[in-house]
């Protein structure tokens, strides 16, 4: 690589993590919150956004649990009926050929796509299981309060501190000499002239499954996605608070398993 991309590189790494980054993404929310209590339907286009967002990105990666049950299928009949010791796949002429062991640890791949890119179209839809103490007792306004301080106080900054785990996590696994979320800018733009591509694959077998760094990318999706979360969760409970108790749900996008079936759906 030439220096001026490895000072590129390094310059993604600081940013990434650093505090001008996460100040930029305050005062573009304290932004926007401002100008939607100003007006309250750009609040809501928000809302919309951010909700079909999620959803849009859970209802995709929510099919890898059919290609994880597909895939693993095949393995059980190629191991155990065919005697079969390796896969190889060649759509468009080009031949991927891997052991079988290295196909049956792929499958905690689409395991955790399901449970990093759909934890907030879950959440959307009401399905996460919640342990109720006092919600439910409690009135319409007591429980949009409760859900903006959650919002604030614990989605929020969870999102924020498992990112910068995250963040560094994931660039230690695939740039040497390794980063270090202590370090400045300079130091890292000391360490460009040495900084080279070094990723992670290393699997927990001689032939299984080598694209461990996936995990951590997915892990800052994850991250990111529960963020934008938490400022639709947020933005919906103070305008349901607002305008009271009939506008609660709405433009809300929830699931449905058709007309008739209505008693099943509370039951995820």
């Amino acid at each position: 690589m030439e220096l001026s991309e490895k000072q590129a590189i390094m310059r993604i790494v600081y940013y990434g993590g650093s505090v001008e980054f996460f100040t930029a993404v305050f005062v573009a929310f304290l932004a926007l919150t401002a100008v939607g209590i100003w007006r309250r339907e750009i609040m809501w286009g928000a809302v919309r956004v951010l909700e079909g967002f999620a959803n849009s990105v859970g209802r995709f990666f929510a099919w890898a649990g059919l290609l994880m049950v597909l895939q693993q299928i095949v393995i059980v009949f190629l191991q155990r009926i065919f005697r079969v010791s390796e896969i190889s796949f060649g759509p468009l002429g080009y031949s991927f050929t891997k052991d079988l062991s290295w196909w049956s640890e792929e499958l905690k791949l689409y395991n955790a796509m399901i449970v990093a890119m759909c934890a907030t179209y879950t959440f959307v839809q009401g399905g996460h299981v919640r342990v109720d103490l006092i919600y439910s007792a409690v009135s319409h306004r007591t429980k949009r309060i409760i859900d903006m301080v959650g919002s604030l106080i614990f989605m929020m900054p969870v999102a924020v501190l498992t990112w910068m785990y995250a963040w560094y996590f994931l660039w230690r696994h695939l740039i040497t000499p390794k980063p270090s979320a202590s370090d400045t800018l300079d130091k890292l733009m000391l360490k460009a002239r040495a900084v080279r591509w070094n990723v992670e694959t290393i699997g927990f077998s001689p032939n299984g499954f080598n694209g461990y760094f996936l995990f951590k990318v997915l892990l800052l999706a994850y991250c990111g996605l529960i963020f934008l979360q938490a400022i639709a969760f947020f933005y919906r409970s103070f305008l349901e608070l607002i305008e009271g108790e009939e506008s609660a749900g709405k433009y809300l996008d929830r699931d449905t398993l058709g007309e008739g079936e209505e008693a099943y759906e509370g039951t995820h």
